[in-house]
């Protein structure tokens, strides 16, 4: 099959499962994994598909991708990001933890700490920590988003009201390139704003995928972070602005010893 009659067959795959892989694309059309290379970096090109890495996705500025898909995606880059996350905080201090995959993982990575008081929005966290008996977790009500088990609403905003927080400890769905952090939800963007405010200290974990999204909402700008924690090192001009601002930024490196690559130069 020419690579002319295999784009709108690939299309058609993401459009019908959300997402589309280099090796399945290959067994598919009997072709190498190089060729789908090729055919996904010319339909990205294009602007019909989203690279990340191992395939490419609709892309999207107003819609998310779905839970499932999002909670695999960079794995290794977001587990090496929240153990770096994880260092900087201490025993015996509060924390809030909000909606996402990377929050999750700082929350897996906090398992051995003592003595926290752990405030979240995110159930997925809650369940986490239940394995920590060091650990108290309060749960902010709200109304549940039951694609990803977030709390958002009044509710969730009077909660967090009643706090002020050594750390809080927040993700983001996109990132720009003049730093700002973007969301799809404006009832979450609203909560992770409030939780901006009530934190003597707030940390981003946005691994590199995040740089070649967009969403439509701000939530806020790195100049509002104390730490950053992502897995690839920032353009020039980002980290110019975060020096100036005085927002740190921590590069954490996966396991397997090397950085995780923005999508279109990924496999």
């Amino acid at each position: 099959m020419s690579q002319t009659f295999r784009h709108p067959d690939i299309l058609e795959v993401a459009r019908r499962e959300g997402k589309v892989t280099v090796d399945d694309l290959a067994e598919r059309f009997g072709v190498t994994v190089q060729t789908i290379r090729r055919d996904l970096a010319e339909l990205a090109n294009s602007g019909k598909l989203e690279r990340v890495h191992g395939g490419a996705i609709l892309p999207s500025s107003v819609s998310n991708m779905g839970y499932e898909f999002r909670r695999d995606l960079a794995a290794g880059a977001k587990a090496a990001i929240a153990r770096a996350c994880a260092e900087i905080i201490p025993d015996n201090c509060s924390i809030f933890l909000n909606i996402g995959t990377s929050t999750e993982e700082v929350a897996r990575a906090l398992l051995r700490h003592h003595g926290l008081l752990v405030v979240t929005n995110n159930i997925n966290v809650a369940n986490i920590l239940r394995e920590n008996r060091n650990c108290e977790t309060i749960v902010a009500g709200g109304s549940l988003r039951r694609a990803d088990g977030g709390l958002v609403g009044t509710l969730t905003l009077q909660a967090i009201e009643q706090f002020k927080f050594d750390f809080a400890v927040i993700g983001c769905s996109a990132l720009d390139e003049d730093g700002d952090l973007l969301d799809f939800d404006i009832q979450e963007v609203g909560v992770s704003r409030l939780i901006i405010q009530r934190a003597r200290r707030t940390c981003l974990v946005a691994d590199a995928t995040k740089f070649q999204r967009t969403a439509p909402a701000q939530i806020a700008s790195l100049r509002d972070i104390d730490h950053f924690f992502t897995d690839c090192p920032v353009t020039p001009k980002l980290a110019e602005l975060c020096l100036a601002w005085g927002t740190e930024v921590h590069v954490a490196e996966p396991e397997n010893g090397s950085f995780n690559p923005p999508p279109e130069a990924s496999d």
